[in-house]
């Protein structure tokens, strides 16, 4: 069986970096390229993120800078979470792979005109903004997309940012809304997956026993892990982000339903909330699978797995 071929839009953040790596890790995902938009921090420190996590793994994935603001609205940023750098925790040799010349929403565009219709499957680690734009510009790329996979949103977990609103939906909402009306299929991994996939101190010691890469992915959970940690009072932080690769990779995993999902662009206490149909109340029709539960031993034996082969 060949390869699934993906794009992931990310703006790492330490929790996008274990994605990515667990991507690149993996051969039954071929990764095409990975598109940065601003998001945890500002674009010119997600690409380079970006560009360091590549190299770490040992890859030389083009990365592609995209948008580096929302489609309406200012930039909010997560520094308070991720660092100044996004990437804070342990520091990283600047990187020498260089930035595609292309931009990211180019390279979206392109791609999906080149390969068969069907065959890729866009995986948005943040906020929205390149793949609505990309939908946008060029509206028959849309038919091509085999499916969207993205982390954003939660509807029993409430917000991280708001009360109402998860990180990634709240920083674009128009871009959300946008994408969620796309037509095509979406599996969100939201909040209320995301927060059962809370690190370990045990898997944390493992993590650093496993040499560089494995140090480098410790000495992250330990820098966001304060924030969650305190946030939550938990006794790990969750790794949001992997959970979208994990889902490609063993769907078996998780568990949720098909329902509709809908963002609020409008109100100011609920500006973009996943309204989340769960309990099936209206006549909305399903437009997305809203993941509900994952299997915490079954994540992280995946996480170590893959990691470990890098």
């Amino acid at each position: 069986m060949s390869a699934q071929k993906i794009i992931i839009d990310t703006d790492p953040g330490q929790d996008d970096a274990v994605a990515i790596l667990l991507a690149l890790a993996s051969p039954e995902l071929e990764v095409l390229g990975l598109t940065a938009v601003a998001g945890n921090v500002p674009l010119d420190l997600t690409q380079r993120n970006a560009r360091q996590i590549v190299e770490l793994a040992g890859r030389d994935t083009p990365v592609f800078a995209g948008c580096d603001a929302p489609l309406a609205r200012p930039l909010v940023t997560a520094e308070h979470v991720h660092g100044k750098t996004g990437l804070d925790g342990i520091a990283l040799p600047d990187p020498t792979l260089p930035l595609q010349e292309s931009h990211g929403v180019d390279f979206i565009i392109e791609t999906l005109r080149r390969e068969p219709a069907g065959t890729v499957t866009l995986c948005p680690l943040g906020p929205l903004t390149n793949i609505a734009t990309a939908f946008e510009r060029a509206p028959d790329i849309v038919e091509k997309v085999q499916r969207i996979v993205l982390m954003g949103g939660g509807f029993f977990e409430g917000g991280n940012i708001t009360p109402a609103a998860e990180f990634n939906i709240y920083v674009d909402p128009e871009a959300a809304k946008a994408v969620f009306a796309c037509g095509r299929p979406i599996t969100v991994l939201p909040l209320d997956a995301t927060h059962k996939a809370l690190t370990s101190k045990a898997w944390i010691a493992e993590m650093r026993s496993m040499g560089r890469i494995g140090e480098v992915v410790a000495s992250w959970t330990d820098f966001f892990e304060r924030f969650d940690t305190e946030k939550y009072g938990s006794e790990g932080a969750p790794l949001h982000d992997p959970c979208v690769i994990a889902w490609l990779l063993r769907p078996d995993l998780f568990s949720g339903r098909e329902i509709n999902v809908e963002i609020e662009t409008q109100s100011d206490l609920t500006l973009g909330m996943t309204v989340a149909d769960w309990w099936g109340v209206t006549d909305r029709a399903p437009n997305a699978l809203f993941i509900g539960e994952v299997d915490r031993d079954g994540f992280f034996s995946l996480l170590s797995e893959r990691i470990n082969q890098l």
